[in-house]
This record gives C-alpha cells, sequence and structure tokens, in this order.
C-alpha cells in the first residue's frame, strides 16, 4: 500500500511558534527585511554560519544583534580591523609566573553566537583564524585543541561598495558560509515606517522592547527536527543536478563544490520545517539556492566584465534544471 506523502510524522508546531515569535520580535525594531530575517532563522536551524552584505544603513548589525537578544545564549562581537591579529580572535598563551607556565586565554571567538562586523576589513592572516573554527568548530593553538562552545554560529557583516581599507575574503572562507545574504534599500512606505520607529526610540533602545524566545536546549532540538525530515530521491536528484550544472556553465570560472550541494539540502529542510511540513518540496530548494550559491561561484573575467553577476546565472542555471513534479 502507497504511503501518503502528506501525513506529517514530525510535529513541529513548538518549531513554526518559536520561529513566529522570533519574526515578532523582531519587527518590533526591524522594518521590512523579512527575506534577511527568514534566512537567518533557517541558519540557525540548519546549524550554518551567515555572511550579511549591504551598503551601510540597512540595519545589517542591527538585526544580528537582536537576533542574538532573541537568543538566550552568549554572544560576542568583533569588530574586524586592518590591524586585528588572530590571538585579538582566538585568543593567545599567557605565561602565569605562580605556576611557571603558560596559559591559554580564550578570544572573544569563544561564543554561541558571534557577530563579526566588517569582515572584509582584516587582511588574509586573521581571516584564516577563522577557518578551522567555522569548518570544524575547534581550534588548535601551540598544538592544543580547544572545543568551540555550542551551539556556535558565526554572523558575519560586509560592505560591497568601500574597497579601500578592505580585503577580499578567500574562497576558502567565503564557502564556510552557509549564506550570503545581500540587503537591499527599504521600500518608500518601509523608510517611512523606520523614520517613525526611529522616532519612537525603537532602534536605539530596543532592550526592553525584544525578548528572549529560544535557549540553546531548544535549538538543538529544533535542529534535531530539522535534519529527520524527508526528502524525495528525486528532489535530491535535483539538488545535485544544480550544483552540477554550476560546474559546466561556460559563464563560470569556478563552480559549486559538494559542500554547495549539502549545504542546499540543510538549507531546504530548514525551509520545510518553517513552513510547518516534515517533508521538502522543489520551492524550499529553490528558494534558498541564491543564498547558497552566490558567493561560491566566481565568474570568468570576460563575463564579469560585460557586467553578468553570480544571481543572474544562477537564475538561468534554475531555468535550465528541470523541476521535478
Amino acid at each position: 500500500m502507497e504511503q501518503n506523502f502528506y501525513v506529517s510524522s514530525t510535529d513541529l508546531t513548538s518549531l513554526n511558534k518559536a520561529v513566529q515569535n522570533i519574526r515578532e520580535e523582531i519587527g518590533k525594531v526591524i522594518v521590512g527585511q523579512t527575506e534577511m530575517i527568514d534566512l537567518l532563522l533557517a541558519a540557525i536551524l540548519a546549524d550554518g554560519h551567515v555572511l550579511i552584505e549591504g551598503v551601510p544603513g540597512v540595519a545589517k548589525t542591527l538585526t544580528a544583534k537582536l537576533l542574538a537578544r532573541c537568543l538566550d545564549i552568549p554572544f560576542s562581537r568583533i569588530q574586524f580591523t586592518p590591524d586585528l591579529m588572530p590571538s585579538d580572535v582566538i585568543g593567545t598563551s599567557v605565561f602565569n609566573p605562580q605556576s611557571g607556565s603558560f596559559q591559554f586565554r580564550r578570544g572573544p571567538i569563544f561564543s554561541n553566537l558571534v557577530l563579526i562586523d566588517e569582515i572584509n576589513r582584516s587582511p588574509a592572516k586573521t581571516q584564516a583564524a577563522l577557518f578551522e573554527v567555522m569548518e570544524e568548530k575547534q581550534i588548535t593553538v601551540d598544538g592544543v585543541t580547544y572545543l568551540a562552545d555550542q551551539p556556535f554560529l558565526v554572523l558575519a557583516t560586509q560592505n560591497p561598495i568601500e574597497q579601500e581599507g578592505t580585503y577580499k575574503l578567500p574562497e576558502a572562507q567565503l564557502d564556510r558560509f552557509l549564506f550570503k545574504i545581500e540587503v537591499r534599500y527599504p521600500t518608500l512606505q518601509e523608510e517611512i515606517n523606520i523614520l517613525q520607529y526611529s522616532h519612537e526610540g525603537r532602534t536605539t533602545n530596543f532592550d526592553h522592547l525584544v525578548n528572549k524566545v529560544l535557549t540553546a536546549a531548544e535549538m538543538d532540538t529544533f535542529r534535531k527536527q530539522v535534519a529527520s525530515l524527508r526528502i524525495e530521491p528525486k528532489v535530491l536528484e535535483f539538488i545535485a543536478a544544480i550544483v552540477h550544472e554550476t560546474r559546466n556553465n561556460k559563464s563560470l570560472y569556478l563552480g559549486g563544490s559538494p559542500r554547495a550541494s549539502v549545504a542546499i539540502l540543510k538549507s531546504a529542510k530548514a525551509f520545510a520545517g518553517m513552513r510547518g511540513r516534515d517533508f521538502v518540496i522543489p520551492d524550499d530548494v529553490l528558494d534558498v539556492v541564491p543564498a547558497v550559491l552566490r558567493h561560491r561561484l566566481i565568474v570568468t573575467p570576460e563575463r564579469e566584465m560585460e557586467g553578468v553577476t553570480t544571481d543572474q546565472i544562477i537564475e538561468t542555471i534554475l531555468k535550465k534544471v528541470e523541476i521535478p513534479r
């Protein structure tokens, strides 16, 4: 007898309530930006890091701080600057004269939610300090390995306009981010609402407005629920076909790696869970593909000179790959 695919086997009520509560709490301060907020929530559920890119003044840092406020977990912020050293991020060994030995003093990266502001303002040696902890959730210093606190999530912001005093993020670093979210300007009505919120003091004195919603234990439970959601073989093949097309596209110098395929799978499951389903459909995949792939693909110099963007190429690829029915 054929199983009914639409019978829910996972109770997602608590997850959906928590997601809605976080949306409402952030909405007390932030106007619009629903796509960014949903992708941030999906990243939490998919256990992934997020790179937020946008011009100054579009509430990148504020949204990250509000999200941290909604989560009942330790939070730290690192302001990346050109003179920042790796030891300023991960910590350093300090000599203790009483014991006659060196002791490791942990840096700000040892937290549950880490906000890295203006990540592209630090050079490659400082960027390299993040490689191990973002992928393996551990840090090795002087031959000793220290496990990162769990849950561990990095939110990083960068400005796409300014070039002076900035450094291009290495491809290996970009690949460690689950999403790259591009934050756009608000609409006219949204900007009017922003002015009203600012007049009321919501954008500066938000500590008393935004409440904690999610604990570390609840987050772990929701992540396990999301990871267990169902996905049909044809949807898995759809994901693989999309990433495979990026490797054979003449407009791309670098296509997506298997890590990109896994990232699409995990984030599509997160979107399905946020939408109250215990199974993934092609629409979930289509909704997360741009945010998962845009920072992993490199356009050929010729196409880049023509003004072609990764998002345009991704749109072409999605039109080319057959959507499973």
